[in-house]
């Protein structure tokens, strides 16, 4: 089966005063049908840019070298702006953003910034004017109802300030689900909310991918937010993927030497408070080789002679590291 999507080879740079920056270099990853992917690295690794890459909203500047984008086995990098905001975006590929305050104008009700995005990007359903307008409440009013946003008729008439930072988020997922998308991408949407409204979003999530038969990509920073939530993981450092399979046994058993410092810093398994020595390298002037060799305990001679050989662990997991050539 074709996989719902797949980056290969990706590259994305930046020009600035100071030279260009390369944000992406050679990234890849897979997504599999009905499955959610989980993408994590440090600030500064390129997730964010990774993600708009695959939705078209890079910032300007911004510069596609190589690569493809293959969203249900069609090049997104191929498409006119005009195809992607008719095709892909909001009907076909869902977002829900990060911080739920900000993604919500302040000045406009929650129904009229809902129904916005359903009139410009809902599939056609043959019906038009007040019908459609109807049709799209009564979906609006559903997925809210089962958001368990209290009274949903009654908070399409609220501004998002009468909600709480939990609601506000359920009212965006609920505006990704609007128009019905195969693919929903997630900019760590618990990031800003407690850790109690925090396990119930992701519950909730992991609900919805099988009640409406969607695909999720979930770009987080938290291993414990990985190990609830999703089937697959991607780590990526400083532009490059570097460990990618299925998060059982990569948690069990991480390859990568990123990795492996990554989950040595969580609390759950730090005996001390710790961390990775060192930063993320500037994309104006990366490493040669290994990007993490500056800060790998384990480096080697041969870590900085070019970029590292993918191999498998022992678990299975695709592993860019000299260990695993």
């Amino acid at each position: 089966m074709i996989p719902i999507l797949s980056v290969r080879d990706l590259k994305v740079s930046i020009r600035t005063d100071a030279g260009v920056a390369s944000i992406l270099d050679n990234i890849g990853l897979t997504l599999e049908r009905g499955r959610i992917l989980g993408i994590v690295g440090e600030s500064g690794c390129g997730k964010s840019t990774l993600i708009r890459a695959i939705m078209g909203i890079l910032a300007r500047g911004a510069e596609i070298h190589a690569g493809e984008i293959v969203f249900d086995g069609e090049n997104l990098l191929a498409f006119t702006e005009a195809e992607l905001n008719g095709r892909i975006r909001g009907n076909q590929i869902g977002f829900i953003p990060q911080d739920p305050l900000l993604a919500l104008n302040p000045v406009f009700k929650v129904g009229t910034q809902l129904l916005e995005i359903m009139r410009d990007h809902a599939p056609e359903d043959g019906l038009r004017g007040s019908a459609r307008k109807r049709a799209h409440v009564q979906r609006l009013i559903m997925l809210l109802r089962r958001m368990q946003v209290p009274d949903p008729e009654l908070a399409l008439e609220r501004y998002p300030h009468q909600f709480s930072g939990g609601q506000r988020q359920r009212l965006l997922i609920a505006a990704a689900l609007a128009c019905a998308p195969r693919l929903v991408i997630a900019d760590e949407p618990t990031t800003a909310l407690d850790v109690t409204t925090q396990h119930q979003i992701l519950l909730l999530l992991r609900e919805l991918v099988t009640e409406f038969s969607l695909s999720m990509l979930f770009v987080t920073h938290d291993f414990g937010v990985v190990a609830e939530l999703c089937d697959d993981l991607c780590v990526i450092y400083a532009g490059q993927s570097v460990e990618a399979g299925p998060v059982g046994p990569i948690l069990a058993s991480p390859g990568h030497p990123y990795t492996q410092a990554l989950l040595a810093c969580h609390p759950e398994r730090a005996t001390t408070f710790r961390g990775i020595p060192g930063t993320v390298p500037s994309p104006l002037a990366a490493p040669p080789g290994c990007r993490f060799a500056p800060r790998c305990v384990d480096v080697q001679s041969s870590c900085s002679l070019g970029p590292p050989p993918a191999g498998l662990s022992p678990v299975g997991a695709t592993v860019k590291c000299v260990n695993y050539a």
